[in-house]
């Protein structure tokens, strides 16, 4: 068994053939995908993080709407850049969100990706330390972030204050038990799986990582999390981790998946440089009529090391379709993987 989720980037455009043509419809139809995966069994909703892009970026309001309007399903997001965020503020709206959803959050963090500006942390105030780096930066505050998770008093209180306070040393409120064990580290790279391992953090592997030894994509992958795994049982964890690998699947079945992703199945892992000096590998997509998807992914080593499968979709083709999408995944190709 596997748990299954979707992943959104949450793309908008005035696109004419976009069903998002606004920021408003994709958070609007963001709710309501998340309440029909819901509906059809799928585990997980969850959606990338991205500033000064047209693309989903502030996560905790819709989180907590979708928390509202669902009872079950998980709630994420893959990732949030630490490198934007005030780690004490957001210790507050994830205790929120986490505390509407009945404690169903899944929150990816990391120290993000090349955005679409140079160094836009800066223009949300926030500057890495003395000879430190931004990636450095972004983990220092994952860091203080899950420290302030924990519920324990670290302020002062004030002798006159204008309600009671309770004794000792005060916390961040409201606070949300367990939230602090379910958050997920955004790895690129075999160290910062380790590392993420070690802090006890649960893993989040995308479809692009460091090129570390030239192999295809879902080997390195795979050597990833088993690193990773290794790393959580040597830092001697009471809890088991967990690891989500992120994929394009599609089931061709219908003439519209033929159109749209039909030469999809014919791409290939891709390498290539995001940042100056590093060399990253990109895994390929999938697209077959669904015999041949389930031979495909039977040879995905990653997928198979991992408990969790976040599906990235079409935002933009809208609500219906990628349920169909979803749907054709759980009916046509996951009971034969044994992911159901």
């Amino acid at each position: 068994m596997k748990k299954i989720g979707f992943l959104s980037f949450g793309h908008w455009s005035e696109h004419p053939a976009y069903q998002t043509q606004t920021a408003g419809d994709t958070l609007l139809q963001s709710i309501d995908l998340a309440v029909a995966a819901e509906e059809i069994g799928l585990d997980g909703a969850y959606f990338r993080v991205h500033h000064f892009a047209r693309q989903l970026a502030s996560p905790f309001p819709l989180l907590s709407a979708i928390g509202a309007k669902t009872s079950k399903i998980e709630i994420g997001t893959g990732v949030i850049d630490m490198r934007y965020e005030n780690p004490l503020y957001m210790v507050e709206d994830a205790g929120a969100a986490d505390l509407i959803s009945g404690g169903r959050l899944q929150l990816g963090i990391s120290r993000g990706s090349p955005e679409q500006v140079i160094d836009g942390w800066r223009y949300f105030g926030y500057e890495p330390k003395q000879g430190e780096t931004d990636a450095e930066m972004g983990r220092r505050k994952a860091l203080e972030f899950l420290d302030k998770l924990k519920g324990e008093g670290f302020a002062q209180p004030n002798p006159y204050p204008m309600f009671p306070n309770p004794p000792g040393l005060l916390q961040l409120e409201p606070h949300s038990e367990g939230l602090q064990e379910r958050i997920w580290w955004g790895a690129g790279s075999n160290a910062t799986a380790i590392w993420a391992a070690e802090n006890g953090m649960y893993l989040q592997s995308s479809t692009l990582k460091d090129d570390e030894s030239g192999k295809p994509f879902h080997i390195q992958q795979a050597e990833q999390i088993r690193l990773y795994k290794e790393a959580w049982k040597a830092a001697g964890h009471q809890r088991a981790p967990r690891v989500s690998v992120s994929r394009s699947i599609f089931a061709l079945v219908t003439d519209h998946d033929r159109y749209y992703f039909g030469q999809q199945g014919k791409s290939a892992d891709t390498f290539g440089h995001i940042e100056a000096n590093k060399r990253a590998v990109f895994g390929r997509s999938y697209a077959a009529e669904p015999d041949e998807l389930i031979k495909q992914l039977a040879q995905d080593e990653a997928i198979r090391e991992a408990d969790t499968l976040l599906l990235t979709i079409p935002n933009t083709l809208g609500v219906d379709y990628n349920v169909h999408v979803l749907s054709a995944i759980l009916e046509h190709v996951a009971p034969a993987l044994g992911w159901r």
